[in-house]
């Protein structure tokens, strides 16, 4: 599997960007019916750690707002979509691409005096990262240095390429690379749960927070499947209220349009997004914890709720899918 995406990463320069797209487009409609059983909704990553206390005020589900900014584009749109969230009475948190773009310390620090959070989202976004452990090691280095400079609590691996035991290597309380279920990404091995859990090294007793997302990522949805409503959004928050889980969504303000402005090939209206915060207010207002991935991954650490899913998360979900299969095998070995 990683070869498999080495070797896209190298061919994805040389491709048209919509050539790209309408390739992808034609992949996930097959892959959407492959995997209708286990996504967006996948019955087995509904159970509740043993001796769940419940979430704080006797909330029925934690909610927890995120994004991903992969671009210039998204970079200059954020305090746009931080507006439209501070409105509604929300906060999110943004992770942001160091050596990508421009990134303006206006910016990160308008977002912190505002009650939003930074995180930092890679350094590149090239597909590198699991290349190999010293190269990991050596960009590790220079992640920590933005960490430390922008006084971020959390990290998210571009296109989510996590190894969890590298990770340690970050000076990091959180981490947000993984997913109860998404068989569309690159390294479609989900975690199985809908909870929050902690990674622990084995060597030095290190312990961090792992956030799987558990909302479908806006631009799967939108551009690449071309939903037009927030249906499968509503179904799964339904099922994660039920089963009491962590409604945790990961969303872009690359791909937004802002202000009524025509959607361009990649491109959604923002009032989806608005659309969906609308229906959890109305829907479950005074039945959610919204809370910032950091203060969450606090809140789990202090209740030490150390059950073991890093040691078990791959033998959990089962994909149909050979690659997730062999996958899971060879680092269950």
């Amino acid at each position: 599997m990683e070869q498999r995406n080495r070797l896209f990463y190298l061919l994805k320069p040389l491709v048209p960007r919509t050539l790209q797209i309408w390739l992808r487009r034609k992949i996930i409609r097959y892959q959407a019916k492959r995997y209708k059983d286990i996504w967006p909704i996948d019955e087995r990553a509904g159970g509740a750690p043993a001796g769940l206390p419940g979430w704080p005020e006797g909330k029925r589900f934690a909610f927890v707002l995120t994004h991903d900014v992969d671009t210039q584009l998204g970079h200059d749109r954020v305090l746009a979509l931080a507006d439209v969230e501070e409105q509604m009475g929300l906060r999110s948190s943004f992770n942001f691409v160091p050596l990508r773009y421009s990134i303006s310390d206006h910016v990160l620090t308008t977002l912190k005096e505002r009650g939003f959070e930074v995180g930092v989202h890679g350094l590149y976004h090239d597909g590198r990262y699991l290349d190999s452990k010293d190269l990991f090691l050596e960009r590790a280095c220079k992640i920590n240095q933005y960490l430390a400079k922008w006084e971020c609590s959390g990290y998210r691996a571009p296109c989510m390429q996590n190894k969890l035991d590298w990770f340690h290597e970050l000076n990091i309380e959180y981490d947000a690379s993984t997913f109860d279920t998404d068989p569309f990404e690159p390294k479609p091995v989900g975690t199985g749960t809908i909870f929050p859990f902690i990674v622990t090294c084995r060597e030095t007793k290190s312990k961090y927070v792992e956030l799987p997302y558990t909302l479908a990522q806006d631009f799967t949805l939108f551009v690449l499947m071309e939903q037009r409503n927030t249906d499968t959004w509503k179904r799964k928050l339904a099922w994660l209220v039920q089963h009491g889980g962590m409604a945790l969504i990961n969303t872009h303000p690359d791909y937004m349009a802002f202000n009524g402005a025509a959607c361009k090939n990649e491109e959604y209206p923002v009032y989806y997004y608005e659309q969906f915060l609308r229906h959890v207010q109305e829907t479950y207002g005074g039945q959610y914890w919204h809370v910032l991935p950091r203060d969450l991954a606090r809140f789990w650490m202090r209740m030490g709720r150390d059950d073991q899913h890093d040691a078990r998360a791959l033998s959990m979900l089962r994909l149909e899918h050979p690659d997730c299969q062999r996958e899971a095998e060879k680092q269950n070995k």
